[in-house]
Parts: C-alpha cells; structure tokens; sequence
C-alpha cells in the first residue's frame, strides 16, 4: 500500500490531537489552542460583535462546544455559508456526583454509562480521569480543566473460573453492581469523599474544600499508535467523532480568502441526542449564524437568504465492513477501511443525504482527487443518526452526511485508516473552498 509522508504525517497529528483530548472540554481546548496559533480571536457570547469582512473568531458555549468561522469577502446574502458539523463527545463512563465508595480494604469509583460504550471494552485498560472541577474562588466559581496523565483505577474481568460461560455468552456488565471502577485503599481516618476530593485537589493544585463540584470522564490512558504490516491503519480512542473534528479543523486552518462564509461547528451531547443548549439540536449554531448576518449588516430576510444559498457537511464516522461478521452489513455497500471517505445515505433520513447532496459530494470527490464509498446499513437492522438530520431541519440546510470509516466504533480502541483521515480532510477542505457551485434543483 502506497501512503505517503504527507498522509502519515496529518495521521500522527490526529493522534496527538485525540491524546491532548481526553474529554469534550480537552477537546476544546485543543481546538481553541490551535485556532489562536492560526490568528483566530474568541468572541464571548456576552459581548457584542464587529468582525470584519476576512475575520476568523471562534466562540465557544458551555465549554464542551466551539464553533469557529472565517467571515467571507462577499455580500453575506449572496454568498451565504458553508458549514461543517462534528461532535466532541464519545461513548464512554462518567463519574457519579457521590463516586467514590468502599471500605477500609479499597475504594471503587461509582460511574454512569454515557450514550452506547462497548463496556466489555473498558474491562483490563490503564484507566484514568479527564474533565473539569469547579472551584470556589474570591472572584466566584471557577471551572479548571484536570487530568491524571498516568493510570488511576481498573476495571479487572472476573477470572473465567468464576464465569465458565463469557466466552460462549459474551461479557455482560451490570450497569449498577458490576462497573465501578477499583480505585485503591483509602487513607485512614478520611471518608471515601475526602480521600477523592484530596485526589482531585492535588491535581488541580488547590484545597480540597475549594471543590464544589466536577465533571470526570474515564479515559484509556494508552496513546494512540499504528498498526499493520506497513502501519497502514491507526488504533487510538475517541475516533468518533474525534477524526471529523480533526479533519474539519484542519480544512479550515487551509481555508485562504473566500467570498462565501466558512464555518465549522464542534458539539458536546451527540452521542446522548444533542438535546441541551450547548448540542447541535439546541440554539448555539442559529444563534452565532444569525448573530454573523447582523454584524454583517444583513436583515432578516438577508439572513434567510444566506442560508438559501449554503450548504452543510454532517462529518461523523461510518462502520467499515468487519470481514468475521459479514451478515451485520448491506452486501452491496460494505465499506472498507482505506477506501476513501464514505457517504451515508437512509432514506428514512436517519442521515441527511438526499439526491442533489450524493451528487456534490461525488464532485467534490472528484475535485479532490480522492477515493469514496457509499454506505448503506443494513435494511433489517436499526440505523444509528448523527447531527446532520436535525440541523437540517431546524436551519434548512441542505447536508451531505459522510465521514471516516472505523473499525469497532463506541469502543473503548477504535481503528482507521491513514489514508482515509488524509482524504477526508482533503475532501472537507475543497467543499470549503471556491471550487464549485451549489446544485441547481
């Protein structure tokens, strides 16, 4: 397999992406850290705007959510927006408010089950915490972002001698008994509580009485890496949904002077239905859209017009055809990894793609020089969606669903391809730029 220094070098730049990011709100930061190294400027939600005709700004809401955007060189109205869409968030546990819990011998760690995981997946891996704490502060509360780089709790399988059947029945975990995490004896005299705010506060370098709160996120703590005979593939966690972002990110940061506007949404809360006023089916992105027309000048009638004349790629991983299981794909659209950016097509509109979105997508393909795919799920099994649906309807948005092939998707280790994280960061930067037309229907 051919793969150049170009396609291994943006592949390592996904991976050290995804392990700067361990949390939606590490994504974030990771997102905001490379836009200012690229000239980009926060706006705040509070204050009012004036961004110029060229301008690159980015805003974020709740934390765990960002959208940036290169304001165009042409009249709003007539130009309109070009949008891409990705989510920050990933299957996975989260800590309970009241977490820690035990005895004198060991302590646990008590934990939700954030959207659909592979639990099985998070049994025997170096495990440890990312998120934020809220501490109390003379200038009033304040979120901090924490991380424990090196291993902090387990989730050890039971010997198969006490569970004859797991290999004939699968792992199954309940939810309440069976997944806290071990995390190790209590020091004496402290409280479960106690000996876990101490944790936390030697983190983040404060007095455990100034925690009010935190949000944690379980993370594998191994880093990303390469496998195959030629490193072909790549294995890291969170390649949903972090590839999109990643390569979303990267089309922008290309994107040079262009007459239309350029924008590139990352929400929080896709993976638990995006209903909350920071995911995409909630008011960030009309907010910011509507809030770039009136800084531009444009009514409201110009501001529907832009939209009339924009176009929006819902960027979310698709399942790559598992050769052991060939009976769980649609045998005329399996999609392979390496094979090229994949399109997603559900005619009950669990994607968003219709008929003039096929045909620009495979423009844009051609454009960019790139292979692709067309993925169709299997027509007697449920068919998972993505935020591409919902923008479309609440903004009118025309939208194109695709995105990166993976292997083992809502594990806790997921696999891709080198090649097709290059191609759809280059795909995603020809449908920003000034190459084509919108469809005419």
């Amino acid at each position: 397999m051919n793969i150049t220094q170009e396609q291994r070098r943006h592949a390592q730049d996904l991976l050290d992406f995804i392990d700067s990011s361990p949390s939606p709100w590490h994504v974030v930061d990771t997102l905001a850290r490379r836009l200012d190294a690229r000239g980009y400027t926060l706006l705040q939600e509070g204050d009012s705007w004036s961004p110029q005709a060229g301008g690159q700004h980015y805003v974020i809401r709740g934390g765990s959510s960002l959208i940036a955007f290169r304001l165009g060189t042409g009249k709003l109205a007539e130009s309109g927006f070009r949008l891409i869409g990705a989510h920050t968030d990933s299957p996975g546990l989260r800590l309970k408010p009241q977490a820690a819990h035990g005895d004198d011998h060991l302590l646990r760690l008590g934990v939700e089950v954030y959207g659909g995981p592979i639990l099985a997946t998070f049994t025997d891996r170096d495990l440890s915490l990312a998120g934020r704490v809220f501490l109390r502060s003379p200038s009033g509360i304040q979120a901090k972002l924490l991380r424990f780089d090196a291993p902090l709790a387990r989730l050890p399988n039971l010997a198969i001698h006490m569970n004859r059947k797991v290999n004939e029945e699968g792992l199954k975990l309940n939810k309440q008994t069976e997944l806290p995490l071990l995390l190790g004896p209590p020091e004496t005299g402290q409280s479960p509580r106690e000996h876990l705010l101490k944790l936390l506060a030697r983190q983040a370098g404060c007095p455990p009485e100034d925690i009010i709160s935190f949000e944690l996120n379980v993370y594998d703590t191994q880093k990303g890496g390469f496998w195959g005979p030629e490193n072909e593939y790549l294995a890291n966690s969170q390649l949903d949904n972090l590839t999109s972002c990643h390569a979303g990110l990267s089309a922008l940061l290309e994107t040079g002077p262009i007459a239309h506007t350029a924008v590139c949404a990352f929400f929080d809360h896709e993976e638990i239905g995006s209903k909350s006023h920071k995911g995409a089916d909630g008011s960030f992105l009309a907010d910011v859209l509507e809030r770039i027309a009136e800084s531009q000048g444009e009514s409201r009638s110009g501001f529907q017009r832009a939209l009339a004349r924009s176009q929006m790629i819902s960027a979310d991983a698709a399942h790559a055809h598992h050769p052991n299981y060939p009976n769980a794909y649609e045998p005329l659209h399996a999609i392979r990894v390496n094979g090229g950016p994949a399109l997603k097509i559900n005619v009950n509109q669990r994607y968003a793609t219709d008929g003039p979105a096929e045909a620009l997508f495979m423009e844009l393909v051609r454009l960019a020089g790139v292979d692709c795919q067309v993925y169709v799920h299997r027509s007697d099994l449920g068919c998972g969606s993505t935020i591409g649906p919902m923008i479309a309807a609440n903004l009118g948005l025309p939208t194109i669903d695709c995105g990166t092939p993976l292997w083992a998707m809502h594990s806790i280790r997921e696999s891709a391809g080198v090649i097709d994280q290059w191609s759809f960061a280059k795909l995603l930067s020809v449908f920003l730029g000034d190459a084509w037309q919108l469809p005419r229907i």
